[in-house]
């Protein structure tokens, strides 16, 4: 039987487990509204490190520990890791991943980078290649401003419609079978990955760095519109429809766009970079972005509410911008992308 089904998407005939997860974030993050379900905040954005870019390398290494410990795994259990980040050659992935010595595979998706390890890992799992792999994705706010925008002693004005990198890493288990730890409490709910709709790139011209939203939010229309018709489904199939890092400027793009292709999926849709901070408090304004937001917020909450079975059917739309420094400075626009993970809860 095919597994691939429609223009875009893929239902395995026999879909892997996420058998653990595990979050990372700095104090910023920790301090916001969903702080209390993070696994670690450091009160040192630095993490004891001397730069920025060692502070990343050194969450994604505090995160892998985490999340093996929480699996009761060791590194030699896992056959690849997916991971990326938002520096450039992915320095932050190669230091920090180095040291446990498991085969990587070192992807950039921008802000879309979790959802692209976990349908890439996802894959090799259901076809046979591997009994255990690592999703994992981070992002650093400072490290992120040095290279795609103002050094922060610039202490430039930022447009409402810019959202906050996050500084956080969300890692998760992806496995052929349930962990040893779910098979002897059968009481605990079994999570899988159902199947994924992978994205294409999309261009609608935005060239303002400050709007990353309104970029992102043709591709992540595309994704979710394609899922609904690859699947012959629509908006009512899930309990959850939530998108990376659009922020409040995306969120409402997004509506408006699928309503286009015939769906409305208000009731049912929401987006990670609102959820993770407090917009009145902490004034991030458009909310949350970078490759962690996602990650986190995923690993912390949106896992947690399926496991504790408030959700049973989640369409999860990591979202990315795709410029670099050099198509920024060259006036280029700021193509977007964004993949769909179906995530649901074993009966």
């Amino acid at each position: 039987m095919s597994q691939y089904v429609g223009m875009q998407s893929i239902v395995y005939d026999k879909p892997p487990y996420i058998t653990e997860v595990a979050s990372v974030v700095g104090k910023k993050e920790g301090d916001g509204p969903i702080g209390h379900l993070f696994d670690k905040i450091s009160d040192d954005d630095k993490f004891g490190k001397d730069n920025w870019d060692e502070a990343e390398s050194e969450m994604q290494r505090q995160t892998l520990e985490v999340l093996l410990n929480k699996a009761a795994m060791t590194p030699a259990q896992i056959r690849y890791i997916y991971a990326g980040d938002l520096l450039g050659q992915l320095i932050a992935t190669s230091y920090g991943v180095m040291d446990y010595n498991i085969p990587l595979f070192g992807l950039y998706g921008a802000c879309s980078t979790f959802g692209e390890a976990m349908a890439l890992g996802s894959m090799a799992v259901a076809a046979g290649y591997a009994n255990h792999i690592v999703a994992m994705a981070s992002s650093h706010f400072c490290s992120a401003e040095k290279q795609f925008r103002f050094p922060l002693e610039y202490g430039n004005q930022r447009p409402l419609s810019a959202t906050w990198t996050v500084t956080g890493c969300g890692a998760a288990v992806i496995s052929a079978e349930p962990s040893i730890i779910e098979k002897r409490d059968i009481a605990k709910r079994k999570v899988h990955i159902k199947g994924i709709t992978t994205g294409k790139i999309v261009d609608y011209g935005v060239k303002d760095s400050m709007n990353m939203g309104a970029a992102m939010a043709p591709a992540a229309c595309n994704v979710i519109s394609q899922n609904f018709k690859d699947l012959s489904i629509d908006e009512s199939y899930y309990d959850l429809i939530i998108t990376g890092d659009l922020g409040e400027v995306g969120k409402e793009i997004v509506i408006d766009l699928v309503k286009k292709e015939g769906y409305d999926i208000s009731r049912v849709y929401s987006d990670c970079g609102i959820r993770i901070y407090d917009e009145v408090i902490q004034d991030t304004h458009s909310g949350g972005s970078g490759c962690g937001c996602s990650a986190v917020t995923f690993c912390a909450q949106i896992y947690k509410k399926i496991m504790d079975g408030k959700l049973n059917r989640v369409l999860f739309v990591p979202t990315g911008a795709l410029l670099s420094p050099i198509s920024f400075n060259e006036g280029r626009s700021v193509p977007g992308i964004a993949h769909g993970i179906i995530i649901e809860a074993e009966n």
